[in-house]
């Protein structure tokens, strides 16, 4: 076949035809409700599945299209969706839908995860793709104060934008309902603890629960090589760094959106961290979230302790069975004495997209998902994740004993300290101070392993201002910021 303009341009036509035509033949998925949802977790998902058919049968005429979307992928969808002009009048089928231009699909309602939420932030606030819902947040309500009363107000940080406005004012913008609390505790081995003679429940600072860890270590390690850790933690991720720096009153940015990464509390933090799984005093290791392997290492005693936010806690009953009636949890011990017991990882917003044609129905969704307290105790139950509503918190099921924790009440031991979670604050750039920590640490590990505390201070604080300066190079860039 002779086509002049040569066989490449050939190809790329006959492809263009063949996508044509099984377009016709095979149309792009139908949205199979009259309102959707996007989440991009598995067990949020599952979670939505055991109460939205209730939700349906109570509102008669609303069918929920509920979707699991990949994180990253509802990411780039929704900045693609909020980026694209509006289009009206598109043919819905025929052979002329095939050229018109499309509107990219978006969702009702939709989460997003706490350290990708903030980049939706930046720019102008009439840019920003969510709605602003201070306003129904401080709306009074007839059967009690309003929602930003109820909830506990450290978890609205991370989906606020601090502005200044032209007369001066600054004016918190809310942009998501938080999902949760996230608490961390310490979860701890109970059956070697206690075959050691060790009450950890005692061990209230970390200095304390580290000298009772190295002692019973010290009884378990009897070969040349350590077969068992204290701590679950990694020497080149920001995760466990993060939960740590959280309590010990650190962050990546302040209240105002300033950056602190390289302040005098994570540089501490910093200085603190890397011996405990680097060097001789090593305690700590980690095998992330492997799940085969969690379970085969803890029928070996490999971790006697991992800090443990709520949401793992269910993973773990589900994926480490092997550790039923053996492990409990205990607040975080704390850097001095009457400090701070627990800290915070992770996070979920609800966000209500400003194309989305149908708010108030989305809103009334979204409120009954997080914050109806029959709907809560039923999520709870299918992830052990803690409401940030304080009412839901004195539910029976909270004081359930779990069997799986030595059967101490999962729900209460996370809402006795739900209140004192630090505060996330937001930015555009938190994703990128995460990883700049990140980098930061592997590199603070191995001078560490190299020259030990010959210098480790000087280049601890010279590592973290490489990194503040390199955010800060970015976030110039950014007029809004």
């Amino acid at each position: 076949m002779n086509y002049p303009p040569g066989k490449a341009p050939l190809a790329i036509l006959l492809m263009a035809i063949i996508s044509g035509v099984l377009l016709l033949v095979f149309p792009a998925r139908k949205v199979e409700g009259n309102m959707q949802l996007w989440t991009f977790a598995d067990s949020h998902y599952r979670a939505f599945q055991s109460v939205i058919p209730d939700y349906e049968a109570r509102h008669p005429g609303i069918k929920i299209d509920l979707q699991y979307v990949n994180m990253r992928a509802v990411t780039s969808r929704l900045r693609s969706a909020f980026a694209a002009p509006d289009i009206a009048g598109v043919p819905e089928d025929g052979l002329s839908s095939l050229f018109a231009p499309k509107p990219l699909p978006i969702p009702d309602l939709l989460e997003s995860e706490i350290s990708v939420a903030g980049t939706f932030f930046m720019g102008p606030l009439e840019d920003i793709g969510f709605v602003d819902i201070s306003g129904e947040l401080h709306k009074p309500r007839g059967d009690g104060p309003p929602w930003i009363e109820r909830i506990v107000r450290s978890r609205f940080a991370p989906y606020t934008s601090r502005r200044v406005h032209p007369n001066g004012e600054v004016v918190d913008h809310i942009f998501g309902l938080p999902q949760d609390v996230h608490p961390v505790l310490l979860a701890y081995r109970k059956d070697i603890f206690d075959k050691y003679g060790v009450d950890a429940e005692k061990l209230d600072t970390w200095d304390k629960f580290l000298a009772a860890g190295r002692g019973i270590l010290k009884q378990m390690n009897t070969g040349s090589e350590m077969d068992h850790f204290l701590l679950d933690l990694s020497e080149s991720t920001f995760e466990h760094f993060e939960i740590l720096l959280f309590q010990n009153e650190g962050g990546y940015f302040t209240r105002d959106g300033k950056l602190r990464v390289d302040d005098e509390v994570c540089a501490a933090t910093m200085e603190w961290y890397v011996p405990l799984v680097a060097g001789k005093e090593r305690v700590g290791a980690t095998l992330g979230m492997k799940w085969e392997l969690l379970e085969k290492s803890a029928q070996k005693d490999y971790l006697l302790a991992i800090m443990m936010p709520d949401w793992l806690s269910g993973y773990y009953e589900k994926y480490v069975p092997s550790l039923k009636g053996k492990i409990a949890l205990m607040p975080l011990p704390a850097f001095v004495p009457g400090g701070r017991r627990t800290s915070t990882r992770g996070g979920t917003m609800m966000g209500f997209p400003k194309k989305g044609k149908q708010f108030e129905k989305a809103w009334a969704l979204g409120l009954e998902l997080y914050y109806d307290v029959p709907s809560r105790i039923e999520q709870f139950k299918q992830s052990n994740i803690l409401p940030p509503l304080r009412a839901a918190w004195d539910h029976p099921a909270f004081k359930e004993p779990n069997p799986y924790w030595c059967n101490q009440p999962l729900g209460q031991k996370y809402a006795e300290q739900a209140d004192n979670t630090p505060a996330q604050y937001s930015s555009p750039y938190v994703e990128l101070a995460k990883s700049k920590i990140g980098e930061s640490l592997c590199d603070c590990v191995a001078y560490y392993k190299k020259k030990g505390k010959e210098g480790f201070k000087a280049f601890v604080k010279a590592r973290l201002k490489k990194a503040g300066d390199e955010i800060r190079m970015q976030m110039t860039l950014n007029p809004y910021q």
